[in-house]
């Protein structure tokens, strides 16, 4: 009988449990987590810091998915030290468990800065859901009314969606020049900025945030931020959104192979016989600019555990590969942003395609190169992104119809009737495939 472990309990902990168990209805399964509850949809926890959603809306994919999977959980269990050798994990508590066959899933961990202050009660990170509960408990304790979010990327603009739902006064701050800046231009950043101005967001460009002042009558307690320029900012509380880094420090001092993250083969292998990763913490396959790279996005890291999931119990099965890709809806904006989505110094060779409607704040944006689609950028329309992505996936030369994919009347309809009829044979089969 095979024993599995998975480090981790994610969406990569999730897909892999589900291919593992197609295919081998009786193996030991064990998963690790140092959270003391199991997976839930982390996209959501903004919501939760809202009151929009409740935990067990966000329990994924069921409270008896576990047990129905005859998996053990580990759960508030910090794993602490890899032993390749004897194929061993000692927790932290020092029991230590055997595996015949291993997945990292470890996941990613927010950067926090080093800056004075950081350490002061007030000052919160916002990428699990004891940090949503750690933020609301400040805010209803203390009664607070000003915010700063540090940081304009998706999850600073997440947590400040959910601050403004409370009532809270939210200054976000970056560094850069626009919010979104690494999937959104000039142009479309504007859509998304001024519809959080509507909404009484302050947004302060171009600077970074130096120390965390505290209040004059405590100071262990966050007061404000004083900026680079020397301004300051009264605030209650402040949260750091400023990006993750893959959590690899469990395998730094073991022969696995790591670049930004943990290095893996197109079937998720590490350098390692029977060890694999997946999600935020491994390096996969990037099929638009055809190489391995970190992909930090929920709905990879559910497929390609499922990869991982299918190997490990013994079918060879191919990543199909991933993509830079950006889908919310915040403030009343619906984006989606898959691939290369700005340009760069290396763009040399490209070709931008442009609609943009400022009255109705529609924007499409869709980058070529030798007729292929290498980037989609839609902002307040999204309808079209199904078809344009199985495009791009597929590499299909739109040449000779290229500009009806940012028209207003584009749809599945506008593709000439052979390349239409394969598109949707190819996603029937896609939502039908079984490896098995």
């Amino acid at each position: 009988m095979v024993k599995y472990v998975i480090i981790g309990c994610s969406a990569g902990a999730v897909g892999a449990v589900e291919a593992i168990r197609e295919l081998d209805p009786v193996g030991d399964i064990a998963v690790i987590s140092e959270e003391p509850i199991p997976a839930y949809s982390r996209p959501m926890i903004g919501k939760y810091l809202s009151g929009e959603v409740n935990l067990e809306n966000m329990i994924f994919p069921s409270k008896n998915f576990w047990e129905k999977q005859k998996v053990q959980l580990f759960l508030g269990k910090k794993a602490v030290k890899l032993d390749l050798t004897r194929k061993e994990i000692e927790l932290e508590d020092a029991e230590k468990i055997g595996f015949d066959k291993l997945l990292i899933a470890t996941g990613s961990k927010p950067i926090i800065p080093n800056i004075e202050g950081v350490t002061k009660k007030g000052a919160y990170t916002f990428t699990r859901i004891a940090d949503a509960e750690h933020i609301r408990e400040t805010v209803h304790a203390i009664k607070a009314q000003k915010a700063v979010v540090v940081g304009v990327g998706l999850i600073g603009i997440t947590v400040t969606e959910a601050l403004a739902k409370l009532g809270l006064k939210v200054t976000l701050i970056g560094r850069r020049d626009r919010v979104l800046n690494q999937v959104l231009d000039q142009k479309a950043a504007e859509i998304l900025e001024e519809a959080m101005q509507k909404e009484g967001v302050c947004i302060v460009k171009g600077r970074t945030v130096q120390r965390i002042l505290g209040r004059k009558d405590n100071d262990d307690m966050v007061g404000g931020v004083l900026l680079d320029d020397g301004s300051a900012i009264e605030c209650d509380l402040v949260v750091f959104a400023v990006g993750v880094v893959p959590r690899t420090e469990l395998v730094i001092n073991t022969k696995l192979k790591i670049n930004n993250g943990v290095l893996t083969d197109r079937f998720m292998q590490t350098n390692i016989l029977d060890v694999y990763a997946c999600g935020d913490v491994a390096e996969t396959y990037d099929f638009v600019v055809g190489k391995q790279r970190v992909l930090a996005l929920w709905p990879l890291a559910r497929i390609s555990g499922r990869v991982a999931g299918y190997n490990m119990a013994g079918l060879k099965l191919e990543y199909p590969g991933g993509a830079s890709m950006t889908a919310l809806n915040h403030f009343g904006v619906p984006i989606i942003s898959v691939g290369l989505t700005t340009q760069s110094g290396d763009s040399e060779g490209y070709e931008t395609l442009v609609f943009h409607d400022q009255k109705r704040r529609i924007y499409r944006k869709i980058m070529l190169k030798s007729g292929k689609i290498m980037g989609m950028t839609l902002v307040g329309d999204v309808e079209r992104a199904g078809v344009i992505f199985h495009l791009m996936k597929n590499k299909v030369n739109v040449e000779d119809f290229k500009h009806k994919l940012i028209a207003d009347n584009f749809s599945l309809a506008s593709l000439p009737e052979t390349l239409r009829k394969q598109l949707i044979w190819e996603v029937y089969n896609e939502f039908h495939y079984s490896p098995k």
